[in-house]
């Protein structure tokens, strides 16, 4: 195994990961930016108001990019299994 292999496989977990997190993420970020806007321009400072929104959120955002989110990582998974006779020669 070497140097080169192991940065291909640390950079292509660190990618998949990345693109595991962007829509519970992005969708976090939009909510919780909108509702601090609102919270802004309404001057209401409620801590709950920005915490359900969100977890309604990523809750729909799971729902809807899970099974996508759950390919992705078995394709990646069964890749680098399948490259580990190569690896170790």
């Amino acid at each position: 195994m070497t140097d080169t292999a192991i940065i291909e496989i640390a950079l292509r977990t660190m990618l998949v990961a990345l693109k595991l997190s962007a829509p519970i993420l992005v969708t976090s970020l939009v909510i919780g930016f909108t509702i601090s806007l609102f919270q802004s321009m309404t001057q209401i400072q409620e801590f709950t108001l920005s915490f359900v929104p969100k977890v309604v959120g990523v809750g729909i955002a799971l729902l809807v990019c899970g099974n996508w989110m759950l390919h992705t990582l078995v394709d990646f998974t069964q890749d680098l299994f399948a490259s580990i006779p190569g690896l170790l020669s």
